[in-house]
């Protein structure tokens, strides 16, 4: 039974509010944007909406912020007089056009979405475009202000790793001694679980860190892609890492570092480091240390991957600086820290309401004006 149009909104085919772009890249193309890309096929301007089409579930739509190129599995697309661009950006970025390009797919060997198919769904929109910006004007405060944080975070990241290249890099004093992480650190390595545990949703669900999280980190791990429950917690007798718990990966992404923002376990392949309370070295100093470091002299072949071998963790060396200019480091970076962390917070919260709001505003059941 389909869903009752809202009053003033009328239903379209997607071929009559938006069109692919095949404008054909040539050799001064690729001069001017100063790019020798040999797959390029096709190029995009500012404003237009891209869409990768292999691997649809994977791949997000996004609005390019200049021109550029690209190669034939990237979709170019543009609206018609019916819908205003924006409009039909947040209207691509529901979950129902990437549930349509994923039963669309064709290819056997490379699958990729099918446009035809596409575009012969039906979509409701406002007929007021006044209506249409006023949506638009909603979401897009949202991600503006998305897009500010994450900036912002990127700007203290740099700040961070400036502080520390300073204190301890290009002024490094003989006030310093090198130990085994094993001296400063208690190590604890994660675990698999059967994947059915992951499933459950009854009862206390607590992160479970995986590999995958660390490359949407911010500094810190906020969340994670997969959550367990307490019981399960017990059941695996996993060691919970504290808030402020330094992750260490040693297998697949060997030297990638995090810290916790919350109580997490970790899956197999990180590391906990937990700061043992003889020493007054700080989770922040250990993590952009342990950023910083080489690990060409620990890593090695294991099958397949690529990794530290868990036992030779506790051999890293680690440099403790004196503690007065560990003091000073730390009373300058810690609020540093904080305010990536509320960040990565705020930006979280508002990603949840913008993606509850989408649907809402896009299908009328929620009106603005």
């Amino acid at each position: 039974m389909s869903r009752k149009v809202p009053d003033g909104w009328t239903t379209y085919k997607l071929e009559d509010l938006a069109y692919l772009v095949k404008d054909r890249c040539k050799k001064e193309d690729k001069n001017k944007l100063k790019t020798d890309m040999v797959s390029a096929e096709f190029i995009f301007r500012k404003g237009d909406i891209l869409f990768k089409r292999i691997g649809p579930k994977k791949q997000g739509v996004i609005i390019s912020k200049s021109d550029g190129l690209c190669t034939n599995d990237t979709w170019i697309i543009r609206s018609k007089d019916k819908i205003n661009q924006d409009f039909l950006f947040y209207l691509l970025k529901s979950k129902r056009f990437i549930n349509l390009c994923i039963s669309g797919i064709t290819g056997a060997v490379i699958p990729r979405a099918d446009w035809y198919f596409i575009s012969k769904s039906t979509w409701a929109i406002p007929v007021n475009k006044n209506e249409q910006h006023a949506i638009v004007s909603v979401l897009s405060s949202l991600d503006d202000k998305i897009d500010l944080l994450h900036r912002e975070n990127k700007t203290l990241t740099k700040i961070l790793d400036t502080c520390y290249k300073l204190y301890f890099t290009a002024k490094q004093t003989e006030k310093k001694q090198t130990v085994p992480l094993s001296d400063i650190a208690e190590i604890i390595t994660g675990k698999i679980a059967p994947i059915e545990e992951y499933s459950k949703k009854e009862g206390k669900i607590i992160n479970i860190a995986s590999v995958r999280d660390f490359n949407n980190s911010k500094i810190y791990i906020t969340d994670t892609k997969e959550h367990i429950t307490q019981e399960a917690v017990d059941k695996m007798h996993y060691t919970i890492a504290p808030a402020n718990t330094v992750l260490f990966v040693y297998q697949m992404s060997p030297g990638k570092v995090a810290l916790t923002a919350c109580p997490m376990v970790t899956k197999k392949a990180i590391a906990q480091l937990r700061i043992k309370n003889n020493t007054y070295i700080n989770p922040e100093y250990l993590y952009l240390y342990l950023k910083n470091l080489n690990y060409d002299a620990f890593i090695v072949s294991q099958t397949t991957i690529t990794a530290i071998n868990k036992s030779k963790i506790g051999d890293i060396p680690i440099v403790i600086p004196d503690k007065e200019t560990m003091d000073k480091f730390t009373e300058q970076v810690v609020p540093l820290f904080t305010k990536v962390k509320t960040n990565n917070y705020t930006i979280q919260t508002l990603e949840r309401l913008r993606d509850a709001l989408l649907p809402a505003l896009m299908s009328g059941k929620i009106r603005v004006v």
